[in-house]
Formats: C-alpha cells, structure tokens, sequence
C-alpha cells in the first residue's frame, strides 16, 4: 500500500512569528522584530546544513540596510565583511581585447565607493549569530514542504519535510514525519523561484497585473591567486565576448580577503538558442587574454550556481497575503545595472518585521500586512528599483551592445529627475521559458574541452560546492509530463535542459529505446533554472530532505 502523508498527525509548534529561509532577509527580519520585541517568539526554518550554505552571490554589498539594522557592525570584528570597493572597472570584451569604459561618465548608481567586497554565506553566518543571541531560534536542515492553511484560507505556518521516504515513494524505517510551525504571521525569504512562494504567488494572484518575473543564471567560482596579482578592493565588471551582442549577461572579478578572487559569469535566462550551455560559457571567458593572467598559478577553491531574479520594479508582486508576506528574493528586490540586492533583501525583511511588530501589538493574526505594503512603496528599496526599471528591457530587446548607451541616457534620467524617464515603464513581454527558440534555427556550439587548469568540467565543479542528497529519497525535480518532455523539449529544442543545468542534473541518455530524459538530483545546486527555462514549465522544483544540496563555504 503506497505511502499516504495526508494521514499523517502531525505535531506542532507554536510561534509568533515564522520565517522560512536563513539568507539575508530571512535573518534581517528576524533581528529587526527582536529588537522592536524581545518577547516574541521567532522561529527560523532553513533547508540547508547551516546558514549560509546554500548562500550565493557576486558579493559586492552595499552596507545601506546593514547599517540601518546593526550601525555598530564595522567594530564586530567577528564580521567577515571586511574589504572596501577601492576601484571599479568597467569593460566590454570582443574576442581577443577589450575596451575600458570610462567610470567618470557612469550614472551613480553604477559607481560602487562605501561598498564591500566578501561573501553573502559568511555575512549570512555572521547575521545568523547576531539573530541567536537576540534569542531567534534557527533551525538548520529542515526544508519548508508544504504550506498549512487555516479554516479560512490563511496561511497559519508551514510543514517541515518528512525524512526517510524511499525513492519508490514508501516509508523506509527510519521515517520521521516534518512537524507543522504554526505563527501569528509567516514570512517566506526562500530566495529565488522559492517552492512555497510559487504556491503562495498562484494561490493568492500575487502576481496579477504585474509584468512576468525575470531570471539570470549565476556561475561563480572562489579563486586564491597569486598575491602578487592581488588587487584588494578591485571591482571589474565586463560585458560582452564570449556572449553574442544579442544574449544578455556579463562577467565580474571581485578582489577581496586572503588573496581571494571571486569570478563569475551571469547569462540572462531570456536567451534564445537552445544550444547555449551557460557553464560552458563561464569556463571559456575565463580564457579572454585580459581575463585569464588573473588565474595563472592560482587555485580554483569552490563552485557554485543560482538563478536571480532580474525583472525589477514592475515584476515585484503583491508582498502580503493573510497571514504572511514574500521578503527578499522571494519577491524579486534585485538591482540588475547594480548587479545586487541584498541591501534590498534585507531592507524588506526589516520592513516585514516593523509591519508584523505593528500587528501584533494591536492584537493581529492571519490578516494581511497592507502596512508592509505601503512601507516597501515609501522605500529607497522601490526608489532604487524604480529608477533602474527600464535597463531590463531594453537590455533584452536591443542586446548588450546598443543598449549599453541607452542605459546611460535612461539611468541619468532617473537620477537627475527623481526617478523619471521619457520611457514611462517598459514591459517585458513573455516569460524565459517562452523565449527559447527551436532548435532548427540555429547551429549546436562547439565549445573548448577544459584543459582543467583555468577551465574545468560541471562535474569537478559539482564536487567543489559540496553537494550531497541522499540517493533512496523520492526525485526533487519532478517533470509533469516525460512523454512532452521527449516531443518538445528533445525534439524541437534538442533538449537544452543538459546544458543549461550548470551541475550535470539534467541529462538526456541513450538506451535501447532511444534517449531517455535523466534527473540525477545527487547533483542539484538548487539553483532552479530547469523550473525557470524549461519551454514548456514541465519540470517543477521541490525541497529535498532537509539538510541537503551545497554547502558553499565563502560564497
């Protein structure tokens, strides 16, 4: 007889406050209502083996909300965040050279003076901390499974994941049923394409009105180079080669800690060939001649992966539905031109939590935080988003290489006249899945073997992040449809998913019967892109058992 959990009775815990994911959001809302609260009761459920281990980003911080919520940070010195941005670069890379952009002439939104170069994960463990000590109790390696209504159709909590289902979907001995949290109000700081927003975002028509979100895929590598090369506080974004002029994305290099370099390539997940592999194209811009001197005799230390949310100002969602809020990358608060948004991430936790602070004392529970709402659109969070609101689009419809030009008319617009553009606001049309073109128009990609030196192979990379999942659990990705997945995504697109998963997690392979579509979800970064890019949405992410996926260490 197959499992059932819905028979399940589970046990709960009862809390004030619930918030679902350990990143900077999560954590920032969860210090800013003890700090307006000490006596409520804040729980914290976070999916990864720690916090900060499924944390990634560039990261150059803009320390805006960081002072707001914790001004005396730059005394801790059990802060990680240490290395100031001392100079920025701006490139664009053709084949063999490059072109310096000049920074005096960048809007100042672009310009990086008062930010920090470090990791977002160790800043996570740091916040984590702070949090702990205020008495928020964190609980690592639980994952947020299902979300649990009251009779009314609020959210009253969520139920942790149950542990020691097979793969064939029984209950193996060692089963341990996920007990339910229940809270006054839950906030969900799952970041990007989180599985318990998607539902809220459906269930609630968060989304309607609003234009469709936007994705990036992220790639990034941790390098200790050589000292002599060391450059701390040197920020250099590119754009360009070895990307065409009509498939957005760039390249940053970030210069920070005990010689460390950060490098990563961004591609946006709008592009149209089938054939592109993202990863694949990150291996290779490391070899542009200006780019790969950094790397000579140095060490690559960690890997990683993660879609971002790049719609901006008018795909943001409705933020509160009864009984909770989306804060963070949940909601989509990046900066695309900035190339960041945890400033905005944890500035919207904090928000979130004034509002709930606000409810509960007035005796609330389960409504709808309208005054969480209001604050984000009186922010410098949606002035930030606003005046960048136009780069998307143009970005997408004009490629890098036209467009760059008009950024700079568009961004100073917004910034000379309080955030307006003779432009209004641009829309973005369809949906990145939607935006793949078949596979008859274009030619497959012949790209460079690794030489594993400068450049490597996914499955190095994979081992590099640490990731692990149990084999006997049920599959995480699940694809809808595998007869759909054979007539369209193989045979129209000749199955791009293989190379658009930058962990070898996605693959089509032969057998007697042809090619047979294969999750290996032992791979999984938990970076979403097949849930964003699959042309026909028919592969849908979901938590593993908790504890699970990465563990980034200084990403």
């Amino acid at each position: 007889m197959a499992f059932d959990a819905s028979s399940i009775e589970r046990e709960a815990m009862e809390y004030d406050v619930l918030i679902v994911g350990a990143g900077p959001a999560g954590l920032a809302a969860s210090i800013r209502l003890k700090q307006l609260n000490p006596d409520l009761t804040v729980a914290i459920l976070e999916k990864g083996a720690e916090a900060g281990a499924h944390i990634l980003s560039g990261a150059v911080i803009d320390p805006k909300a960081l002072d707001e919520l914790l001004p005396d940070w730059r005394g801790d010195d059990s802060c990680s965040l240490k290395t100031p941005v001392v100079k920025d670069e701006f490139l664009v890379l053709g084949q063999s050279g490059s072109i310096s952009l000049p920074t005096f002439a960048m809007p100042p939104m672009l310009h990086n003076d008062g930010c920090f170069v470090g990791s977002l994960g160790d800043l996570c463990r740091w916040l984590a901390a702070q949090a702990e000590a205020l008495g928020v109790e964190i609980y690592p390696g639980f994952a947020g499974a299902a979300v649990v209504y009251d009779e009314a159709g609020a959210v009253k909590g969520v139920q942790v994941g149950d542990m020691g289902i097979g793969r064939d979907g029984e209950a193996k001995g060692d089963f341990t049923p996920g007990i339910e949290l229940h809270a006054k109000y839950t906030l969900i700081a799952e970041g990007v394409r989180g599985s318990l927003a998607k539902q809220l975002i459906a269930r609630y028509a968060l989304d309607e009105g609003k234009e469709p979100q936007k994705f990036g895929i992220g790639l990034k590598e941790l390098w200790q180079i050589d000292p002599a090369k060391h450059k701390p506080g040197l920020v250099r974004h590119s754009f360009g080669w070895p990307l065409d002029w009509n498939t957005g994305g760039g390249s940053f290099l970030y210069h920070w800690g005990d010689n460390y370099v950060s490098v990563g390539f961004v591609v946006h997940l709008n592009y149209q060939n089938p054939y592109l592999s993202p990863f694949d194209e990150f291996q290779r811009y490391k070899h542009h001649p200006d780019i790969i001197d950094t790397f000579v005799g140095g060490k690559r230390l960690a890997y990683g992966a993660r879609a971002i949310t790049e719609g901006g100002y008018q795909s943001v969602p409705k933020l509160a539905f009864p009984g909770g809020a989306l804060i963070g990358c949940s909601a989509g608060f990046v900066n695309l031109p900035r190339i960041k948004g945890s400033h905005n991430a944890m500035k919207t936790g904090m928000l979130a939590a004034e509002a709930v602070v606000e409810a509960i004392a007035a005796g609330r529970a389960g409504d709808e935080l309208s005054a969480y709402q209001d604050g984000y659109e009186g922010s410098w969070v949606a002035s930030e988003l606003k005046a960048a609101r136009n780069i998307k689009p143009l970005w997408s419809k004009y490629g890098t290489l036209v467009s760059l030009p008009m950024w700079a008319v568009e961004l100073w617009s917004t910034t000379l006249f309080g955030g307006w553009s003779p432009l209004g606001t641009l829309k973005h049309g369809k949906t990145d899945a939607a935006s793949l073109k078949p596979a008859s128009e274009f030619q497959p990609i012949d790209y460079p073997k690794p030489d594993g030196v400068i450049s490597f192979d996914k499955l190095s990379s994979v081992f590099l992040s640490n990731t692990n999942h149990e084999e006997d659990q049920p599959v995480h990705l699940k694809v809808a449809d595998l007869a759909l997945q054979k007539s369209s995504e193989l045979d129209v697109f000749a199955g791009p998913s293989s190379r658009y998963c930058p962990a070898g997690g996605d693959e089509w392979v032969e057998d007697g019967a042809g090619k047979r579509f294969q999750i290996n979800a032992q791979n999984c970064v938990h970076c979403k892109t097949c849930d964003i890019k699959d042309p026909n949405q028919n592969i849908n992410w979901t938590v593993p058992q908790g504890g699970e996926g990465p563990i980034y260490t200084s990403m």
